[in-house]
């Protein structure tokens, strides 16, 4: 009899302990059209990365980077197309109405190209460093 009880106990514990309630799980993410298309553009950024990095270890020749990094940045591109495209639906959907049409740009000011020194790679914004080569960039007038 005493046995029986202890078991009791002892499996009651253990059922107290190891259960889960509704209040200690995550709430559960709602699917969006986006998330997938988010995810596809932090694995390309990510391939970009390591692609940059085994070039600079010479693990792949000028040839074979070149072409590699193309392509990933043209998957980039209609990855992020398609993002842009499913996101005034997602807003409209979200809010319930139509998307509204956004008004024309003025026309861009001459865009201004920040050049590294060392490799001659261009950017458009102002770096401390190459995103290139790595190495600082000069102060440009």
């Amino acid at each position: 009899m005493i046995i029986a009880l202890a078991a009791l106990i002892v499996i009651g514990a253990l059922f107290l302990t190891l259960r889960i309630s509704d209040k200690s799980l995550p709430p559960a993410e709602s699917e969006t059209p986006i998330k997938p298309l988010e995810e596809a553009k932090v694995r390309i950024y990510e391939a970009l990365r390591d692609l940059q990095f085994e070039y600079r270890v010479g693990k792949l020749s000028d040839a074979d980077y070149q072409a590699s990094k193309q392509a990933l940045q043209q998957e980039l591109a209609r990855v992020l197309h398609q993002m842009d495209a499913a996101a005034p639906a997602t807003k409209a959907a979200s809010v319930g109405k139509a998307p509204k049409a956004e008004a024309p740009k003025p026309a861009a000011v001459e865009a201004k190209s920040y050049v590294c020194p060392h490799c001659e790679a261009s950017f458009k914004d102002p770096l401390k460093f190459c995103g290139e080569c790595g190495k600082p960039m000069e102060a440009q007038a």
